[in-house]
């Protein structure tokens, strides 16, 4: 179990910048930073993140004992937990998209940012922001957002970071096999088309699975793809 030391704020520019702040000061595991308003939240690949008031801004600071390299199993699982956490309030079952989105009627409904330090070839620290959308959904070009008030449905900040909490606390000592299984039997079915854009190139093809250390892997043309990093479309079919 993990002994939480959650601080709430009116306003913050960011949960995850107080947080990173702390891990780099020393701070124990097992803080968290919890902001009503958030004005300079961060989203993935250094996009800005739009946080409405009464939404979600939670960031909480874990050190786990493994190689650095699987830091990106933690962006799985909170996005597990994420899902988790809001499930018993009401019916609609959300959906988990690579690497950390979870959707609600095919639209996003939180997402995840993961910062990490390693220490020689382990994890320092790593601080697990996530941004969820209560009451309003950002706008974001090119994807459909949504929010819990869109579906007529209530939830506090508070009482979802609490969720969450407990989440991570369930699910501390759990091994990458059974977050990688968990996140799974969440997510879109194999088969599933996709697009994934990088700077690089934008591929298309099936969802095929995830790889033994976390990344998306991608069938086309008769070849299975991993992908590392990309932003991911659910196409149609």
């Amino acid at each position: 179990m993990i002994s939480w030391r959650l601080e709430t704020y009116d306003e913050l520019g960011s949960t995850s910048d107080l947080c990173t702040a702390r891990a780099k000061a020393g701070e124990p595991e097992g803080f968290a930073v919890l902001a009503r308003k958030q004005t300079a939240g961060r989203g993935s690949r250094g996009r800005s993140w739009q946080a409405p008031e009464g939404n979600l801004n939670l960031s909480v600071l874990l050190r786990p004992t493994m190689p650095a390299a699987l830091a990106g199993f933690y962006s799985l699982l909170a996005g597990v937990v994420a899902a988790e956490a809001i499930e018993p309030f009401f019916a609609p079952p959300t959906m988990l998209k690579w690497p950390n989105d979870v959707l609600l009627g095919g639209a996003k409904l939180a997402g995840v940012l993961i910062d990490a330090a390693p220490n020689g070839q382990n994890l320092d620290w790593l601080v697990i922001g996530i941004g969820m959308n209560l009451r309003a959904a950002p706008q974001i070009p090119g994807r459909a957002t949504t929010s819990l008030a869109a579906h007529g449905l209530t939830l506090s900040a508070l009482d979802a970071a609490n969720a969450i909490l407990s989440g991570f606390s369930r699910w501390h000592s759990a091994s990458i096999e059974a977050i990688r299984d968990a996140w799974l039997n969440r997510a879109h079915p194999l088969g599933t088309p996709l697009e994934i854009k990088s700077a690089q190139a934008t591929r298309s093809g099936t969802f095929a699975g995830l790889s033994p250390s976390g990344e998306l892997l991608l069938q086309s043309n008769n070849r299975i793809h991993q992908i590392s990093t990309g932003d991911v479309m659910l196409s149609p079919v």
